[in-house]
């Protein structure tokens, strides 16, 4: 999770919301990614795709079989989806996300009947400063008013 705050940062560097993700295989990093919708134009550039597109590149495969995806902040409900695809193993967050996560928070999404794929799921790794990185983001953003 510590690589993935250092992703979360570079997001923030570029005015990118502060979230960050890598994607782990046999005990090695295989992609990496941050934030990025703004600055690539891409609403679907969620440091969790990022990172998937990374490790999918470089196996020259799109499943990910068996892999640790490790993200600062709760998935969203298309990280979720593209998890799923990917057939990534483990998803590992940070922080829970109130308004849109879609492991716990808003939705299940991963426990959907329908789908051919289980994630496995583990949450609050580093949860203090995942939660503090996008706290204090927002913060910045509203002039240092509020939580």
């Amino acid at each position: 999770m510590g690589l993935a705050l250092a992703e979360a940062r570079k997001a923030e560097a570029t005015g990118e919301v502060p979230i960050g993700a890598v994607v782990v295989l046999d005990g090695l990093v295989i992609g990496a990614g941050f934030n990025q919708p703004i600055s690539a134009s891409d609403p679907t550039a969620h440091a969790e795709v990022v990172a998937m597109r990374a490790a999918a590149a470089r196996l020259g495969n799109y499943r990910l079989t068996g892999s640790t995806l490790y993200v600062t902040v709760e998935p969203c409900l298309m990280c979720v989806g593209a998890m799923v695809h990917a057939r990534v193993g483990t998803v590992v967050y940070g922080t829970a996300e109130p308004k849109a996560g879609a492991i716990a928070s808003m939705t299940r999404a991963h426990e959907l009947p329908g789908l051919n794929h289980r994630l496995q799921v583990q949450s609050g790794v580093l949860e203090e400063e995942c939660r503090e990185m996008m706290q204090a983001f927002f913060r910045s953003r509203r002039g240092g008013v509020g939580a």
